[in-house]
């Protein structure tokens, strides 16, 4: 081939198709967006989790500063409610999918207890919906209601 004209073909172990010494254009997708502005299947989606746990009466003031502690050590939670025994926390997870959200939901309780103090309850609830459905049960008037106000309440 002489120099400066395009190669042809492509692929493994073929060409490529600009001229020796010719720069590759970039092209770019949007974030979230393949050509046609479908979106992946595999990019993270956010879920709104609920977890509920319960267990042996603990002392109230333990519970919420364990509560307090968890919140300050993972600031994604959004609001928890607690009494002697039994709590739940609910908090938005971004992950590839239901299954994934569930897995790190499954997790939460048991790897923190010791780093944030929390009792030794097990879980009882789990209730993981996406984006979507979140808002449009809020939306309908029913479901659980907006975290508001953010933060370790009392029942």
């Amino acid at each position: 081939m002489r120099p400066g004209a395009a190669a042809s073909g492509g692929g493994i172990g073929g060409s490529s198709s600009r001229a020796v010494g010719e720069e590759r254009a970039l092209t770019s997708v949007a974030t979230g967006e393949l050509a046609g502005g479908t979106k992946p299947a595999d990019l993270p989606r956010l879920w709104h989790v609920t977890l509920s746990v319960s267990g042996e009466e603990a002392p109230l003031k333990e519970v919420r500063r364990a509560l307090e502690q968890l919140a300050h050590d993972h600031p994604f939670l959004l609001t928890s409610r607690y009494a002697h025994d039994h709590a739940e926390i609910r908090y938005w997870e971004e992950a590839r999918d239901l299954h994934d959200a569930a897995a790190v939901a499954l997790r939460l309780w048991g790897e923190h207890r010791q780093s944030a103090g929390l009792p030794p309850w097990e879980i009882v609830g789990l209730e993981v919906i996406d984006r979507e459905t979140y808002h449009q049960r809020i939306a309908e008037g029913y479901g659980p209601p907006p975290a508001s106000p953010v933060g370790v309440h009392p029942y």
